[in-house]
């Protein structure tokens, strides 16, 4: 599952570029400047959250057993898609309902955060092996 999601925080992160090179070449002209700035939000967090991936990827590598770092890549991913890919739709269509999904997605990053966290903490509560 670790190469997976290392596969998946690497594509994540190559879509991110590609968007956001897109809106600020292709759709410079066609967007205004706030939704332009909306895209670059989503592109933005969307390349954060997948270099997240690939190190939640490698955590799980080093302690593949912890179902606090699945459940953490699998609530990451969710909330990507959600936060950024809403904040794309609402951009590019200019219908203001994607807006109520970004806060759903917001959340789930959120969470996938605090899951790493906890993650760590019980790590460093267990005994050295």
């Amino acid at each position: 599952m670790a190469a997976w999601i290392i596969s998946i925080g690497a594509l994540s992160g190559f879509l991110s570029v590609a968007l956001g090179a897109f809106a600020a070449h292709g759709l410079k002209e066609r967007l205004t400047e706030k939704a332009l700035s909306t895209f670059q939000t989503g592109a933005e967090y969307q390349m954060y959250h997948s270099l997240a991936l690939i190190l939640l990827g490698l955590l799980m590598l080093q302690w593949p057993e912890r179902a606090l770092l699945k459940w953490s890549s699998v609530t990451m991913m969710s909330g990507v898609v959600l936060f950024s890919g809403s904040l794309y739709l609402l951009s590019v269509s200019g219908i203001s309902h994607f807006g109520m999904v970004t806060p759903v997605g917001g959340l789930l990053l959120l969470t996938a955060w605090v899951l790493l966290l906890l993650t760590a903490f019980n790590e460093s509560r267990l005994p050295a092996a």
